[in-house]
């Protein structure tokens, strides 16, 4: 099995990141009632962010350019819910994490109705993401893995985790799991066999939690308690962070981040102690 490990034990610091071309720049932010918003999926369309609201019970549905609420799904079916995707053929799928299950909506707009549920197997999950042949992978935080279910049974199981949060694909499509008390992100195959970890200096993770993956395999990662956004290209080299590294609430300031959404040069990120979303243009080189 093939392994690649990038870590270190060094201390975490800002002045540590390389001087390369990053660039983050503050469009705007929400002023919806969010309630410690987590992760984030935008529609296909690109018109609507669906915000897992935790605090609130439910899944917000956003205007992706002004971000105002536009609407809510599963406001009685909910309880605590953490991540959001959507599926080949359009279902919301949502890490009901309270309720130990995969909730599953067909949508009709911005509307869902419940039609499924997932639990075998996880128990908090906390991230979810559709894959191909109706595939479903899900970790369970309390239950510290990450299972595949298919036709609504478990397949595939990996361990030896601790409260893992999210769960997206890498190019090639292997995939990558914030395994968040481990301070760690790892990279498994399809067969969910461990490709790569990135652990300790100089990502200096403190609880990451969600994340997006660029076309070109470029990590844009929610660190929560370092209350900052780390930007990783695909070789493991850090290419910039956003925040200070400590609390607050500003541009390029974040308290607690936790979701994550790519698309383009855009991205959409949860901050979510201070109970908004914000939207930022990031370039690199």
């Amino acid at each position: 099995m093939r392994k690649t490990v990038f870590c270190a034990a060094m201390a975490f610091s800002l002045a540590s990141f390389p001087a390369l071309a990053f660039e983050a720049e503050f469009l705007s932010a929400s002023t919806a009632d969010l309630e410690n918003p987590h992760d984030i999926k935008l529609s296909r369309d690109g018109r609507y962010l669906f915000v897992s609201d935790l605090g609130n019970n439910r899944v917000a549905v956003l205007d992706a350019e002004t971000l105002k609420m536009k609407g809510t799904i599963g406001e009685d079916e909910q309880r605590g819910p953490h991540d959001v995707d959507l599926d080949a053929s359009g279902r919301l799928l949502v890490a009901d994490t309270h309720n130990h299950r995969i909730a599953i909506y067909e949508l009709d707009g911005i509307e869902g109705r419940l039609v499924e549920s997932l639990s075998d197997g996880i128990r908090k999950p906390e991230g979810v993401l559709a894959g191909s042949e109706g595939r479903v992978f899900a970790t369970g935080a309390g239950s510290d893995n990450l299972v595949v279910f298919l036709d609504g049974a478990v397949r595939k199981e990996i361990g030896d985790l601790s409260a893992p949060h999210d769960v997206e694909f890498a190019p090639n499509r292997d995939v990558w799991i914030a395994d968040a008390a481990n301070d760690r992100l790892v990279r498994v195959n399809q067969d969910l066999g461990i490709e790569t970890i990135l652990s300790g200096d100089p990502y200096g993770f403190s609880g990451p939690r969600y994340l997006d993956v660029a076309p070109d395999g470029t990590l844009v990662v929610a660190d929560k308690y370092s209350h900052s956004v780390k930007v990783i290209a695909e070789s493991g080299e850090v290419i910039g962070v956003i925040g200070t590294g400590e609390p607050g609430l500003g541009p390029n300031v974040f308290k607690t981040p936790e979701g994550v959404e790519l698309r383009g040069d855009t991205v959409w990120l949860s901050d979510s102690g201070n109970d908004r979303i914000v939207k930022y243009r990031l370039t690199w080189d």
